[in-house]
């Protein structure tokens, strides 16, 4: 009995001695904290809290008999949901405007943020980059306002030009064919500047004695990039890479919502519009947590999967 209490009084002693050392870690470093602070209540309050509705996906939610009124379906709306053929239609569109960002926006933050690096006119380098950030602030009313004066038949200035010319004058937003890529090309333009910040503050990081280096041996400017800068910066792009993979599911409903016609619905039709129409609209609340649910369900696996072959590959994760 009494090496039962030795050994009971000794490991409360080492768990006092362990909270004592964390509390005294938390009132030096109290001020970080207190900057942590509204962070870490906001991911609580508006994204661990809400989780709890997620319950509706498996109810046939009724807003006026309440949440606990409201009758168990289980697996109803999933398995009506992977029975609609228009649910894979609308999986498609998500997947390949979002594999279109992927192949052709994601790459260019990069190769912009290493263009601005090698400009050595430090006034020319921050016009440059304040030039680039602009279009991020501006919102997508706005963009695709841009974009109909650009490209309709009647006051389009492409149109204007092509008539000029003596041809016929081509509808470029009625043309499902083109959606995707106009959705790409409005992307580009409006968040690539804004995209190399995080770039620009890895590169910042890297040692100088590495270009150092790299000169005394000989390396061009091209040599040195592809040499020291890449690969200083690989770790912040499979990050991102991976942070990337796990919105496949997403897109940017604003846009889609605004440049969406009955012309190019076909291809224009996604989730997110989806739950708009049919969960916001029409008052299907369990259908619009359903496909919510499939989501951040899907871009948890492709972030687990993604993250999991980059471990493998040598590098390192997310977590």
């Amino acid at each position: 009995m009494k090496s039962r209490e030795l050994a009971l009084h000794k490991a409360s002693f080492k768990l006092n001695e362990r909270l004592g050392r964390r509390w005294s870690a938390y009132v030096k470093y109290r001020h970080m904290y207190l900057l942590v602070l509204p962070g870490f209540l906001f991911f609580v309050i508006f994204k661990l809290v809400p989780m709890w509705g997620l319950l509706i996906a498996f109810k046939d939610y009724n807003p006026v008999v309440g949440f606990a009124q409201s009758q168990w379906v289980g697996l109803q709306y999933f398995a009506e949901m992977f029975a609609d053929e228009h649910f894979y239609i609308m999986l498609r569109n998500t997947l390949l405007i979002n594999i279109f960002g992927l192949v052709f926006f994601f790459p260019l933050p990069i190769l912009l943020s290493v263009m601005l690096n090698e400009v050595r006119h430090e006034a020319f380098k921050r016009i440059n980059q304040s030039l680039v950030y602009m279009p991020h602030f501006l919102s997508w009313v706005v963009i695709a306002s841009l974009t109909f004066f650009m490209l309709s038949v009647d006051v389009g200035l492409v149109n204007k030009i092509v008539r000029t010319m003596g041809l016929e004058p081509y509808s470029f937003m009625n043309d499902s064919r083109l959606f995707w890529g106009l959705l790409t090309v409005q992307g580009i333009w409006k968040d690539t500047g804004w995209g190399t910040i995080i770039f620009l503050a890895a590169i910042a990081g890297v040692n100088p004695e590495r270009y150092e280096a790299a000169v005394v041996d000989g390396a061009s400017r091209f040599r040195q990039i592809w040499h020291v800068t890449l690969p200083a910066i690989r770790p912040t792009i499979v990050v991102l890479l991976i942070l990337r993979l796990g919105h496949m599911t997403d897109v940017n409903f604003e846009q889609v919502l605004l440049m969406m016609n009955p012309l190019v619905r076909n291809v224009a039709d996604v989730f997110d519009t989806y739950v708009y129409n049919n969960g916001i609209l029409r008052g299907m609340y369990s259908i619009g947590v359903t496909v919510g649910f499939f989501k951040g369900f899907v871009g948890l696996a492709l972030v687990m999967t993604s993250n999991y072959i980059v471990k493998k590959m040598g590098h390192e994760g997310i977590y």
